[in-house]
Protein backbone atom coordinates (compact mmCIF):
# COMPACT_ATOMS: atom_id res chain seq x y z
CA UNK A 1 0.00 0.00 0.00
CA UNK A 2 1.11 3.56 -0.72
CA UNK A 3 1.07 5.43 2.61
CA UNK A 4 1.82 9.01 3.58
CA UNK A 5 2.83 9.79 7.16
CA UNK A 6 1.72 13.26 8.22
CA UNK A 7 3.54 14.04 11.44
CA UNK A 8 4.79 16.89 13.61
CA UNK A 9 8.23 15.28 13.82
CA UNK A 10 10.02 12.04 13.01
CA UNK A 11 9.83 10.93 16.63
CA UNK A 12 10.38 7.47 18.08
CA UNK A 13 6.80 6.29 17.46
CA UNK A 14 6.82 7.54 13.87
CA UNK A 15 10.18 5.86 13.26
CA UNK A 16 8.93 2.54 14.65
CA UNK A 17 5.79 2.61 12.47
CA UNK A 18 7.93 3.53 9.46
CA UNK A 19 10.22 0.56 10.12
CA UNK A 20 7.32 -1.86 10.65
CA UNK A 21 5.35 -0.81 7.57
CA UNK A 22 8.29 -0.67 5.19
CA UNK A 23 9.35 -4.13 6.40
CA UNK A 24 5.90 -5.37 5.34
CA UNK A 25 6.47 -4.00 1.84
CA UNK A 26 4.41 -0.82 2.05
CA UNK A 27 5.65 2.32 0.30
CA UNK A 28 5.90 5.01 2.96
CA UNK A 29 6.73 8.66 2.49
CA UNK A 30 6.80 11.29 5.22
CA UNK A 31 5.70 14.92 5.36
CA UNK A 32 6.09 17.19 8.38
CA UNK A 33 2.92 19.05 9.33
CA UNK A 34 4.06 22.55 8.46
CA UNK A 35 0.89 24.13 7.09
CA UNK A 36 -2.25 23.18 5.14
CA UNK A 37 -0.85 24.17 1.76
CA UNK A 38 2.28 22.08 2.15
CA UNK A 39 0.21 19.11 3.35
CA UNK A 40 -2.08 19.35 0.31
CA UNK A 41 0.95 19.48 -1.94
CA UNK A 42 2.42 16.35 -0.33
CA UNK A 43 -0.83 14.43 -0.85
CA UNK A 44 -0.97 15.53 -4.48
CA UNK A 45 2.63 14.46 -5.09
CA UNK A 46 2.51 11.06 -3.37
CA UNK A 47 -1.13 10.16 -4.14
CA UNK A 48 -1.38 7.85 -1.14
CA UNK A 49 -3.96 5.16 -0.59
CA UNK A 50 -3.84 5.98 3.12
CA UNK A 51 -2.66 8.91 5.25
CA UNK A 52 -1.44 8.02 8.75
CA UNK A 53 -0.90 10.67 11.43
CA UNK A 54 1.29 9.10 14.15
CA UNK A 55 2.11 12.35 15.97
CA UNK A 56 0.13 15.52 15.27
CA UNK A 57 -0.50 18.67 17.28
CA UNK A 58 -3.33 20.08 15.17
CA UNK A 59 -6.22 18.91 13.01
CA UNK A 60 -5.73 17.46 9.54
CA UNK A 61 -7.13 19.95 6.99
CA UNK A 62 -10.73 19.23 5.99
CA UNK A 63 -9.79 19.32 2.31
CA UNK A 64 -7.53 16.33 2.98
CA UNK A 65 -9.67 14.10 5.20
CA UNK A 66 -12.78 14.59 3.06
CA UNK A 67 -10.91 13.40 -0.06
CA UNK A 68 -8.55 10.89 1.53
CA UNK A 69 -8.85 8.30 4.30
CA UNK A 70 -6.75 9.60 7.19
CA UNK A 71 -6.01 7.56 10.32
CA UNK A 72 -4.93 9.38 13.49
CA UNK A 73 -3.02 7.52 16.20
CA UNK A 74 -4.25 8.84 19.57
CA UNK A 75 -2.39 7.82 22.77
CA UNK A 76 -5.59 7.31 24.71
CA UNK A 77 -8.36 4.80 25.34
CA UNK A 78 -11.49 4.76 23.23
CA UNK A 79 -13.51 7.89 23.90
CA UNK A 80 -10.55 9.85 25.28
CA UNK A 81 -10.17 13.21 23.60
CA UNK A 82 -7.76 16.07 24.13
CA UNK A 83 -4.04 16.84 23.81
CA UNK A 84 -3.01 15.65 27.31
CA UNK A 85 -4.16 12.04 27.09
CA UNK A 86 -1.09 10.32 28.52
CA UNK A 87 -0.35 13.17 30.93
CA UNK A 88 -3.75 12.81 32.52
CA UNK A 89 -3.59 9.01 32.59
CA UNK A 90 -0.41 9.24 34.69
CA UNK A 91 -1.65 12.10 36.87
CA UNK A 92 -4.93 10.30 37.56
CA UNK A 93 -3.21 7.04 38.46
CA UNK A 94 -4.84 5.02 35.68
CA UNK A 95 -3.93 1.33 35.81
CA UNK A 96 -5.11 0.52 32.28
CA UNK A 97 -4.70 2.73 29.23
CA UNK A 98 -4.51 2.35 25.48
CA UNK A 99 -4.07 3.63 21.95
CA UNK A 100 -6.90 4.34 19.53
CA UNK A 101 -6.71 4.53 15.74
CA UNK A 102 -9.36 7.00 14.57
CA UNK A 103 -10.49 8.23 11.20
CA UNK A 104 -9.92 11.97 10.96
CA UNK A 105 -12.96 14.24 10.83
CA UNK A 106 -13.92 17.79 11.78
CA UNK A 107 -13.47 17.23 15.52
CA UNK A 108 -10.11 16.41 17.11
CA UNK A 109 -9.91 12.76 18.25
CA UNK A 110 -13.63 12.22 17.56
CA UNK A 111 -13.62 10.17 14.35
CA UNK A 112 -14.78 6.62 13.75
CA UNK A 113 -12.77 3.97 15.60
CA UNK A 114 -10.76 1.55 13.44
CA UNK A 115 -8.85 -0.07 16.30
CA UNK A 116 -8.37 0.29 20.05
CA UNK A 117 -5.53 -1.52 21.84
CA UNK A 118 -5.12 -1.52 25.61
CA UNK A 119 -2.11 -1.97 27.89
CA UNK A 120 -1.30 -2.02 31.61
CA UNK A 121 0.25 1.18 32.96
CA UNK A 122 3.63 1.20 34.72
CA UNK A 123 4.94 3.60 37.36
CA UNK A 124 7.05 5.40 34.79
CA UNK A 125 7.59 8.73 33.10
CA UNK A 126 5.45 9.77 30.16
CA UNK A 127 8.31 9.40 27.69
CA UNK A 128 9.08 5.88 28.83
CA UNK A 129 5.43 4.81 28.50
CA UNK A 130 5.27 6.48 25.08
CA UNK A 131 8.40 4.75 23.79
CA UNK A 132 7.33 1.35 25.07
CA UNK A 133 3.66 0.57 25.81
CA UNK A 134 2.17 3.28 23.61
CA UNK A 135 4.46 2.44 20.70
CA UNK A 136 3.77 -1.31 20.90
CA UNK A 137 0.02 -0.66 21.08
CA UNK A 138 0.25 1.74 18.12
CA UNK A 139 2.06 -0.91 16.03
CA UNK A 140 -0.71 -3.39 16.84
CA UNK A 141 -3.41 -0.80 16.13
CA UNK A 142 -2.08 0.19 12.71
CA UNK A 143 -1.73 -3.50 11.86
CA UNK A 144 -5.41 -3.99 12.67
CA UNK A 145 -6.31 -0.97 10.55
CA UNK A 146 -4.51 -2.41 7.54
CA UNK A 147 -6.15 -5.81 8.04
CA UNK A 148 -9.58 -4.23 8.28
CA UNK A 149 -9.03 -2.07 5.23
CA UNK A 150 -8.51 -5.29 3.30
CA UNK A 151 -11.81 -6.74 4.56
CA UNK A 152 -14.62 -5.97 2.10
CA UNK A 153 -17.51 -4.28 3.84
CA UNK A 154 -15.73 -3.53 7.10
CA UNK A 155 -17.05 -0.36 8.72
CA UNK A 156 -15.35 1.37 11.65
CA UNK A 157 -17.62 2.06 14.60
CA UNK A 158 -18.65 5.65 15.36
CA UNK A 159 -17.18 7.04 18.56
CA UNK A 160 -19.97 6.78 21.15
CA UNK A 161 -19.05 7.89 24.69
CA UNK A 162 -22.31 6.34 25.97
CA UNK A 163 -21.57 2.87 24.64
CA UNK A 164 -20.95 0.33 27.45
CA UNK A 165 -17.25 -0.13 28.10
CA UNK A 166 -16.26 3.26 26.68
CA UNK A 167 -14.86 5.21 29.62
CA UNK A 168 -12.83 7.86 27.81
CA UNK A 169 -14.09 11.44 27.63
CA UNK A 170 -13.21 14.85 26.31
CA UNK A 171 -10.77 16.53 28.67
CA UNK A 172 -9.06 19.92 28.43
CA UNK A 173 -5.31 20.34 28.14
CA UNK A 174 -3.35 20.05 31.38
CA UNK A 175 -2.12 23.48 32.41
CA UNK A 176 0.61 24.34 34.88
CA UNK A 177 -1.90 24.91 37.73
CA UNK A 178 -3.01 21.29 37.20
CA UNK A 179 0.58 20.12 37.48
CA UNK A 180 1.77 22.31 40.36
CA UNK A 181 3.54 20.67 43.30
CA UNK A 182 2.56 21.75 46.82
CA UNK A 183 5.73 20.80 48.67
CA UNK A 184 4.03 21.36 52.03
CA UNK A 185 1.38 18.71 51.26
CA UNK A 186 2.44 16.42 48.42
CA UNK A 187 4.10 13.15 49.32
CA UNK A 188 6.80 11.47 47.26
CA UNK A 189 4.29 9.46 45.22
CA UNK A 190 2.36 12.59 44.24
CA UNK A 191 5.52 14.53 43.35
CA UNK A 192 6.79 11.67 41.20
CA UNK A 193 3.44 11.32 39.46
CA UNK A 194 3.26 15.03 38.64
CA UNK A 195 6.80 15.25 37.27
CA UNK A 196 6.45 12.00 35.33
CA UNK A 197 3.18 13.20 33.77
CA UNK A 198 5.01 16.27 32.44
CA UNK A 199 8.13 14.40 31.31
CA UNK A 200 9.70 15.52 28.04
CA UNK A 201 7.33 18.45 27.70
CA UNK A 202 6.32 20.78 29.34
CA UNK A 203 7.87 19.89 32.71
CA UNK A 204 6.47 21.05 36.06
CA UNK A 205 6.97 24.74 36.77
CA UNK A 206 8.49 25.45 40.15
CA UNK A 207 11.28 27.46 41.80
CA UNK A 208 14.51 26.26 43.42
CA UNK A 209 16.55 28.68 45.51
CA UNK A 210 14.71 31.57 43.89
CA UNK A 211 15.16 30.49 40.27
CA UNK A 212 11.99 29.70 38.27
CA UNK A 213 12.52 26.36 36.54
CA UNK A 214 10.68 23.44 34.96
CA UNK A 215 11.37 20.07 36.59
CA UNK A 216 12.16 16.84 34.69
CA UNK A 217 13.14 13.24 35.42
CA UNK A 218 12.36 12.42 39.05
CA UNK A 219 13.33 9.36 41.10
CA UNK A 220 12.57 8.36 44.72
CA UNK A 221 15.18 8.55 47.48
CA UNK A 222 14.96 6.92 50.92
CA UNK A 223 18.22 7.10 52.85
CA UNK A 224 18.99 10.81 52.51
CA UNK A 225 15.62 11.80 53.91
CA UNK A 226 16.22 9.68 56.99
CA UNK A 227 19.49 11.54 57.55
CA UNK A 228 17.74 14.93 57.17
CA UNK A 229 14.51 14.17 59.02
CA UNK A 230 14.06 17.78 60.20
CA UNK A 231 14.46 19.37 56.73
CA UNK A 232 11.42 21.27 55.48
CA UNK A 233 9.65 19.84 52.42
CA UNK A 234 11.11 21.33 49.24
CA UNK A 235 14.58 21.74 50.74
CA UNK A 236 17.50 20.74 48.55
CA UNK A 237 19.19 18.06 50.64
CA UNK A 238 22.11 17.14 48.39
CA UNK A 239 23.48 16.90 44.89
CA UNK A 240 24.78 13.86 43.02
CA UNK A 241 26.26 13.66 39.54
CA UNK A 242 24.38 16.74 38.33
CA UNK A 243 21.05 16.00 40.05
CA UNK A 244 19.47 17.60 43.12
CA UNK A 245 17.64 15.80 45.93
CA UNK A 246 14.61 17.60 47.41
CA UNK A 247 12.71 16.69 50.55
CA UNK A 248 9.01 15.81 50.39
CA UNK A 249 6.60 15.50 53.31
CA UNK A 250 7.26 11.77 53.57
CA UNK A 251 10.55 11.19 51.76
CA UNK A 252 12.65 12.74 49.02
CA UNK A 253 13.08 12.81 45.24
CA UNK A 254 16.02 13.20 42.93
CA UNK A 255 15.43 15.64 40.06
CA UNK A 256 18.04 15.23 37.36
CA UNK A 257 17.16 17.98 34.84
CA UNK A 258 15.79 21.51 34.85
CA UNK A 259 14.90 24.16 32.31
CA UNK A 260 15.04 27.87 33.12
CA UNK A 261 11.69 29.63 32.69
CA UNK A 262 12.77 33.13 33.75
CA UNK A 263 13.42 34.32 30.18
CA UNK A 264 17.19 33.97 30.51
CA UNK A 265 19.49 31.68 28.54
CA UNK A 266 20.16 28.84 28.35
CA UNK A 267 16.44 28.06 28.21
CA UNK A 268 16.68 24.37 27.34
CA UNK A 269 16.96 21.26 29.51
CA UNK A 270 20.25 20.75 31.34
CA UNK A 271 21.44 18.83 34.40
CA UNK A 272 19.98 20.45 37.51
CA UNK A 273 23.34 21.39 39.04
CA UNK A 274 24.40 23.06 35.79
CA UNK A 275 21.25 25.21 35.79
CA UNK A 276 21.40 26.18 39.48
CA UNK A 277 25.15 26.79 39.65
CA UNK A 278 26.20 29.01 42.54
CA UNK A 279 22.72 28.90 44.03
CA UNK A 280 23.69 25.50 45.40
CA UNK A 281 26.62 26.83 47.44
CA UNK A 282 26.69 24.96 50.72
CA UNK A 283 24.58 22.04 49.52
CA UNK A 284 26.58 18.84 50.09
CA UNK A 285 27.44 16.32 47.38
CA UNK A 286 26.25 12.79 48.17
CA UNK A 287 28.36 10.54 45.93
CA UNK A 288 27.36 6.94 45.38
CA UNK A 289 29.66 4.46 43.68
CA UNK A 290 28.20 2.32 40.87
CA UNK A 291 28.83 -0.86 42.85
CA UNK A 292 27.71 0.43 46.26
CA UNK A 293 25.05 -1.70 47.94
CA UNK A 294 22.00 0.41 48.79
CA UNK A 295 19.15 -0.26 51.18
CA UNK A 296 16.09 1.42 49.72
CA UNK A 297 15.29 3.55 46.69
CA UNK A 298 17.83 5.95 45.24
CA UNK A 299 19.20 7.29 41.94
CA UNK A 300 22.62 7.15 40.31
CA UNK A 301 23.58 7.48 36.65
CA UNK A 302 25.66 4.28 36.55
CA UNK A 303 25.09 1.05 38.45
CA UNK A 304 27.18 -2.13 38.53
CA UNK A 305 26.04 -5.53 39.77
CA UNK A 306 27.25 -9.10 39.55
CA UNK A 307 25.37 -12.36 39.16
CA UNK A 308 27.78 -15.25 39.39
CA UNK A 309 30.51 -14.83 36.79
CA UNK A 310 28.62 -12.06 34.92
CA UNK A 311 29.00 -8.34 35.57
CA UNK A 312 26.25 -5.93 34.50
CA UNK A 313 26.83 -2.23 33.83
CA UNK A 314 23.66 -0.12 33.76
CA UNK A 315 23.87 3.45 32.43
CA UNK A 316 20.37 4.91 31.91
CA UNK A 317 21.51 8.43 31.02
CA UNK A 318 18.64 10.87 30.49
CA UNK A 319 17.52 10.68 26.83
CA UNK A 320 20.61 8.60 26.12
CA UNK A 321 22.82 11.71 25.96
CA UNK A 322 26.40 11.28 27.20
CA UNK A 323 28.41 14.36 28.12
CA UNK A 324 32.15 14.43 28.70
CA UNK A 325 31.79 13.64 32.40
CA UNK A 326 29.30 10.82 31.72
CA UNK A 327 31.77 9.20 29.32
CA UNK A 328 34.62 9.53 31.82
CA UNK A 329 32.53 8.01 34.62
CA UNK A 330 31.32 5.16 32.44
CA UNK A 331 34.85 4.44 31.26
CA UNK A 332 35.97 4.23 34.89
CA UNK A 333 33.06 1.89 35.68
CA UNK A 334 33.97 -0.36 32.74
CA UNK A 335 37.61 -0.40 33.82
CA UNK A 336 36.56 -1.46 37.34
CA UNK A 337 34.30 -4.15 35.87
CA UNK A 338 37.21 -5.46 33.81
CA UNK A 339 39.27 -5.79 36.99
CA UNK A 340 36.66 -8.05 38.59
CA UNK A 341 36.98 -11.89 38.44
CA UNK A 342 34.08 -12.23 36.00
CA UNK A 343 33.96 -13.96 32.63
CA UNK A 344 31.30 -11.87 30.88
CA UNK A 345 30.52 -8.14 31.09
CA UNK A 346 27.07 -7.02 29.90
CA UNK A 347 26.59 -3.35 29.00
CA UNK A 348 22.87 -2.63 29.44
CA UNK A 349 22.43 1.12 28.92
CA UNK A 350 18.92 2.03 30.07
CA UNK A 351 15.42 0.66 29.42
CA UNK A 352 14.49 3.55 27.10
CA UNK A 353 17.83 4.38 25.47
CA UNK A 354 21.09 2.50 25.17
CA UNK A 355 22.99 5.59 24.07
CA UNK A 356 22.50 8.46 21.66
CA UNK A 357 26.10 9.61 21.67
CA UNK A 358 27.45 13.03 22.63
CA UNK A 359 25.39 15.44 24.76
CA UNK A 360 24.26 18.20 22.40
CA UNK A 361 22.52 20.26 25.11
CA UNK A 362 25.64 20.46 27.27
CA UNK A 363 27.66 21.36 24.20
CA UNK A 364 25.20 24.10 23.23
CA UNK A 365 25.38 25.54 26.76
CA UNK A 366 29.19 25.59 26.83
CA UNK A 367 31.10 28.86 26.55
CA UNK A 368 32.94 27.39 23.56
CA UNK A 369 30.71 24.75 21.92
CA UNK A 370 33.40 23.68 19.45
CA UNK A 371 35.85 22.98 22.27
CA UNK A 372 33.25 21.08 24.29
CA UNK A 373 32.29 19.09 21.19
CA UNK A 374 35.93 18.08 20.87
CA UNK A 375 36.25 17.11 24.54
CA UNK A 376 33.01 15.14 24.43
CA UNK A 377 33.90 13.11 21.36
CA UNK A 378 37.39 12.41 22.69
CA UNK A 379 35.85 11.11 25.93
CA UNK A 380 33.51 8.92 23.88
CA UNK A 381 36.51 7.59 21.98
CA UNK A 382 38.31 6.78 25.23
CA UNK A 383 35.24 4.85 26.39
CA UNK A 384 34.98 2.90 23.13
CA UNK A 385 38.65 2.00 23.34
CA UNK A 386 38.25 0.82 26.94
CA UNK A 387 35.52 -1.60 25.88
CA UNK A 388 37.30 -2.67 22.71
CA UNK A 389 40.48 -3.59 24.59
CA UNK A 390 38.78 -5.92 27.07
CA UNK A 391 40.96 -9.04 26.98
CA UNK A 392 39.90 -11.25 29.91
CA UNK A 393 36.10 -11.13 29.49
CA UNK A 394 33.54 -11.45 26.77
CA UNK A 395 31.74 -8.13 26.36
CA UNK A 396 28.06 -7.93 25.39
CA UNK A 397 26.18 -4.81 24.35
CA UNK A 398 22.54 -5.47 25.32
CA UNK A 399 20.35 -2.82 23.71
CA UNK A 400 17.11 -2.82 25.67
CA UNK A 401 16.41 0.73 24.41
CA UNK A 402 16.95 2.76 21.25
CA UNK A 403 20.37 3.91 20.10
CA UNK A 404 21.52 6.60 17.72
CA UNK A 405 24.63 8.12 16.15
CA UNK A 406 27.74 7.46 18.26
CA UNK A 407 25.69 5.35 20.64
CA UNK A 408 25.29 2.67 17.97
CA UNK A 409 29.02 2.55 17.30
CA UNK A 410 29.73 2.46 21.03
CA UNK A 411 27.74 -0.79 21.10
CA UNK A 412 29.82 -2.22 18.25
CA UNK A 413 32.90 -2.07 20.47
CA UNK A 414 31.52 -5.11 22.32
CA UNK A 415 32.16 -8.68 21.22
CA UNK A 416 28.46 -9.44 20.87
CA UNK A 417 25.55 -7.09 20.25
CA UNK A 418 21.90 -7.95 20.89
CA UNK A 419 18.81 -5.77 20.68
CA UNK A 420 15.27 -5.95 22.02
CA UNK A 421 12.70 -6.68 19.33
CA UNK A 422 11.22 -3.17 19.23
CA UNK A 423 14.49 -1.23 19.35
CA UNK A 424 15.17 1.43 16.71
CA UNK A 425 18.74 2.19 15.62
CA UNK A 426 19.96 5.28 13.79
CA UNK A 427 23.55 4.34 12.85
CA UNK A 428 24.50 7.60 11.18
CA UNK A 429 25.62 11.15 11.95
CA UNK A 430 24.88 13.13 8.79
CA UNK A 431 21.49 14.45 9.90
CA UNK A 432 23.38 16.54 12.48
CA UNK A 433 24.83 19.02 10.01
CA UNK A 434 26.72 16.41 7.98
CA UNK A 435 28.78 15.43 11.01
CA UNK A 436 31.44 12.87 10.13
CA UNK A 437 31.51 11.04 13.46
CA UNK A 438 34.17 9.15 15.38
CA UNK A 439 33.94 6.41 18.07
CA UNK A 440 36.23 4.35 15.83
CA UNK A 441 33.30 3.74 13.50
CA UNK A 442 35.56 3.47 10.45
CA UNK A 443 37.07 0.38 12.10
CA UNK A 444 34.10 -1.08 13.97
CA UNK A 445 31.38 -0.87 11.33
CA UNK A 446 33.24 -2.32 8.30
CA UNK A 447 34.60 -5.22 10.39
CA UNK A 448 30.99 -6.16 11.17
CA UNK A 449 29.16 -5.54 7.91
CA UNK A 450 31.85 -4.99 5.27
CA UNK A 451 32.99 -1.71 3.65
CA UNK A 452 30.20 -1.39 1.06
CA UNK A 453 27.38 -2.01 3.53
CA UNK A 454 29.06 0.28 6.06
CA UNK A 455 28.99 3.11 3.54
CA UNK A 456 25.35 2.42 2.72
CA UNK A 457 24.31 2.34 6.40
CA UNK A 458 26.01 5.61 7.35
CA UNK A 459 24.75 7.39 4.25
CA UNK A 460 21.16 6.22 4.57
CA UNK A 461 19.97 8.61 7.33
CA UNK A 462 16.99 6.34 8.01
CA UNK A 463 16.20 4.22 11.08
CA UNK A 464 16.74 0.49 11.22
CA UNK A 465 14.58 -1.91 13.19
CA UNK A 466 16.15 -4.72 15.17
CA UNK A 467 15.22 -7.28 12.52
CA UNK A 468 16.85 -5.38 9.69
CA UNK A 469 19.89 -4.63 11.87
CA UNK A 470 20.31 -8.37 12.44
CA UNK A 471 19.85 -9.13 8.76
CA UNK A 472 22.67 -6.78 7.72
CA UNK A 473 24.94 -7.93 10.55
CA UNK A 474 24.82 -4.79 12.65
CA UNK A 475 23.59 -6.82 15.64
CA UNK A 476 23.92 -10.53 16.37
CA UNK A 477 20.28 -11.11 17.21
CA UNK A 478 17.09 -9.69 18.68
CA UNK A 479 14.48 -10.94 21.13
CA UNK A 480 12.24 -9.84 24.00
CA UNK A 481 8.93 -8.03 23.70
CA UNK A 482 9.67 -5.78 26.69
CA UNK A 483 12.84 -4.46 28.36
CA UNK A 484 12.19 -6.79 31.33
CA UNK A 485 11.82 -9.84 29.08
CA UNK A 486 14.93 -8.83 27.15
CA UNK A 487 17.00 -8.45 30.34
CA UNK A 488 15.83 -11.85 31.59
CA UNK A 489 16.88 -13.56 28.37
CA UNK A 490 20.21 -11.73 28.28
CA UNK A 491 20.88 -12.86 31.85
CA UNK A 492 20.09 -16.46 30.92
CA UNK A 493 22.37 -16.37 27.88
CA UNK A 494 25.18 -14.56 29.72
CA UNK A 495 25.21 -17.24 32.41
CA UNK A 496 25.54 -19.91 29.70
CA UNK A 497 28.35 -18.02 27.97
CA UNK A 498 30.20 -17.53 31.25
CA UNK A 499 30.03 -21.24 32.02
CA UNK A 500 30.95 -22.40 28.52
CA UNK A 501 34.13 -24.52 28.48
CA UNK A 502 35.20 -22.95 25.20
CA UNK A 503 35.20 -19.37 26.48
CA UNK A 504 38.96 -19.33 27.18
CA UNK A 505 39.68 -20.32 23.58
CA UNK A 506 37.21 -17.74 22.31
CA UNK A 507 38.93 -15.01 24.32
CA UNK A 508 42.34 -16.12 23.07
CA UNK A 509 41.07 -15.91 19.50
CA UNK A 510 39.71 -12.43 20.20
CA UNK A 511 43.11 -11.26 21.45
CA UNK A 512 44.78 -12.72 18.39
CA UNK A 513 42.35 -10.95 16.02
CA UNK A 514 42.87 -7.65 17.80
CA UNK A 515 46.67 -8.03 17.58
CA UNK A 516 46.43 -8.83 13.86
CA UNK A 517 44.16 -5.85 13.24
CA UNK A 518 46.52 -3.59 15.19
CA UNK A 519 49.49 -4.77 13.15
CA UNK A 520 47.66 -4.07 9.93
CA UNK A 521 46.21 -0.65 10.93
CA UNK A 522 46.59 0.74 14.47
CA UNK A 523 43.49 1.97 16.31
CA UNK A 524 45.25 5.28 16.80
CA UNK A 525 45.28 5.77 13.04
CA UNK A 526 41.52 5.29 12.73
CA UNK A 527 40.95 7.74 15.55
CA UNK A 528 43.32 10.36 14.18
CA UNK A 529 41.72 10.22 10.73
CA UNK A 530 38.20 10.50 12.15
CA UNK A 531 39.14 13.36 14.44
CA UNK A 532 40.75 15.26 11.58
CA UNK A 533 37.37 15.17 9.82
CA UNK A 534 35.65 16.15 13.07
CA UNK A 535 38.01 19.09 13.43
CA UNK A 536 36.58 20.45 10.19
CA UNK A 537 33.03 19.94 11.51
CA UNK A 538 33.80 21.73 14.77
CA UNK A 539 36.28 24.42 13.68
CA UNK A 540 36.04 24.65 9.88
CA UNK A 541 34.35 27.19 7.64
CA UNK A 542 31.23 25.07 7.22
CA UNK A 543 29.08 25.77 10.30
CA UNK A 544 26.39 23.20 9.39
CA UNK A 545 26.96 21.12 12.53
CA UNK A 546 26.66 24.13 14.83
CA UNK A 547 23.51 25.34 13.07
CA UNK A 548 21.92 21.88 13.14
CA UNK A 549 22.80 21.43 16.82
CA UNK A 550 21.32 24.82 17.69
CA UNK A 551 18.09 23.98 15.88
CA UNK A 552 17.91 20.57 17.54
CA UNK A 553 18.55 21.79 21.08
CA UNK A 554 16.20 24.77 20.83
CA UNK A 555 13.56 22.61 19.08
CA UNK A 556 13.09 25.14 16.30
CA UNK A 557 10.26 24.18 13.93
CA UNK A 558 11.17 22.68 10.60
CA UNK A 559 10.53 24.77 7.50
CA UNK A 560 10.50 21.69 5.25
CA UNK A 561 10.71 17.92 5.35
CA UNK A 562 14.18 16.49 4.60
CA UNK A 563 14.32 14.72 1.24
CA UNK A 564 15.54 11.45 2.73
CA UNK A 565 12.11 11.26 4.43
CA UNK A 566 9.95 12.94 1.79
CA UNK A 567 10.22 10.46 -1.07
CA UNK A 568 7.43 12.27 -2.88
CA UNK A 569 9.56 15.42 -3.21
CA UNK A 570 12.70 13.85 -4.63
CA UNK A 571 11.40 13.91 -8.20
CA UNK A 572 9.51 17.18 -7.71
CA UNK A 573 12.39 19.54 -7.18
CA UNK A 574 12.65 18.97 -3.44
CA UNK A 575 11.34 22.07 -1.73
CA UNK A 576 7.65 22.62 -0.96
CA UNK A 577 5.82 25.48 -2.53
CA UNK A 578 6.47 28.78 -0.81
CA UNK A 579 4.00 29.75 1.86
CA UNK A 580 2.01 32.93 1.47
Amino acid sequence: MRILFLTHAFNSLTQRLYVELTALGHEVSIEFDIDDRVTAEAVALWRPELVVAPFLKRRIPESIWRAQRCIVIHPGIEGDRGPSALDRAIADGETEWGVTALEANAEMDAGDVWASVGFAMRDAAKGSLYRNEVTEAAVTAIGLVLERLAQPGFCPRPLDPLRPGVRGRLRPPMRQPDRAIDWSRDGTAAVLRKIRAADGFPGVHDAIHGLPVALFDAHPEDALRRRHASAAPGTVLATRDGAVCRATVDGAVWITHLRRIDGQEPSFKLPAVTVLGERLAGVPEAPLAPDAVVDGATWRPIRYEEQGAVGYVHFPFYNGAMGTRHCEQLRAAVARAKARPTRVIVLLGGPDFWSNGIHLNLIEAAAQPADESWRNIEAMNDLVREILLTERQMTVAALQGNAGAGGVFLALAADRVYARDGVILNPHYKAMGNLYGSEYWTYLLPRRVGPARAQAITGNRLPLGAGEAARVGLVDGHFGATPAAFRAEIARRAAVWAAAPGLAAELAAKRARRAADEAQAPLAGYRAAEMERMRLNFYGFDASYHVARHHFVHKLPRSRTPLHLARHRRSAGGAPASRS
